[in-house]
């Protein structure tokens, strides 16, 4: 008996419209709106003032043909000075107390252990205030590096499973090709384990770098003059709550978006780096 093959077509699925990109700014907007529509409610419920046309001074000033930066710019690069060193700090303390993790030195496995359950199970304004009032004088550290020194490794616990699990997630088969070359653990971290294991780590440490600048406001409580302390200053002496808090948000939208940004393009470019290689 012949067999008769039948061909089943396929026709494409219409995407639904709950799906579609112009759903998703049509919620963006309403979800603006009525974020916007709440804070003039609470506004008026208080019979709050705007008093918007004082907010550039705080930003900026032409004096002279001289553009002089205000306090809000001036505690934002205190920010991203903050920031910049946490990061750089916290992702070493994370590598390096990943490293420790995956040892066969059962020192070191028990340090990192017990860093991490430390750090991770305690609040960090806890650990601030244990940096600034212990370790702070016995180091003779000024309160900036004391909040470096605190976020660093705040965030380097969380930064570390990631990066522990990056490095497991690559198969064992490439660490027997890097023993079978001659490389030695070093030389396999960081010719063949590494490039493979950071394309992988890269999404989730995204929300960690995000998670390191908003944490960053909490050295307000130290009287580090970031961007979030010189709000406050700002608010104590000209009562402008709503809009001082607004433009402060947006800034720290800004750096956000703008560091989730540059962390996808550079996960782009190890992606296509492996790719090709």
């Amino acid at each position: 008996m012949a067999k008769v093959a039948t061909q089943v077509v396929r026709h494409p699925q219409t995407q639904k419209w709950w799906k579609s990109r112009s759903f998703d700014v049509v919620q963006l907007i309403v979800f603006s709106g009525v974020l916007v529509w709440l804070t003039l409610r609470g506004a008026d419920s208080m019979n709050y003032v705007w008093q918007w046309h004082r907010m550039p001074q705080y930003l900026y000033r032409i004096i002279d043909g001289e553009i002089i930066l205000g306090p809000l710019v001036d505690g934002l690069f205190v920010t991203l000075e903050i920031g910049a060193y946490s990061i750089v700090l916290g992702l070493t303390i994370g590598l390096v107390t990943a490293f420790l993790r995956l040892s066969d030195s059962f020192s070191g496995r028990l340090l990192a252990k017990v860093y991490l359950e430390i750090v991770r199970n305690t609040p960090l304004l806890v650990q601030l205030f244990v940096f600034y009032f212990i370790l702070g004088p016995i180091l003779e550290m000024d309160r900036f590096w004391i909040a470096v020194l605190c976020i660093s490794f705040f965030e380097g616990s969380f930064a570390s499973e990631i990066m522990r699990a990056g490095i497991l997630s690559v198969p064992r088969g490439q660490w027997e090709a890097s023993d079978s070359v001659g490389l030695n653990r070093g030389q396999a971290y960081r010719y063949v384990i590494l490039p493979q294991a950071v394309p992988i780590m890269l999404p989730p440490l995204v929300g960690i770098l995000v998670n390191l600048i908003k944490h960053s406001a909490i050295v307000s409580v130290i009287a580090v003059f970031d961007l979030t302390t010189t709000g406050l200053d700002i608010i104590s002496e000209t009562f402008m709550a709503f809009e001082v808090w607004i433009v402060v948000a947006a800034i720290y939208l800004v750096l956000t978006i703008t560091l989730s940004l540059c962390v996808s393009g550079l996960e782009k470019y190890f992606r296509d780096r492996t790719s090709t290689g």
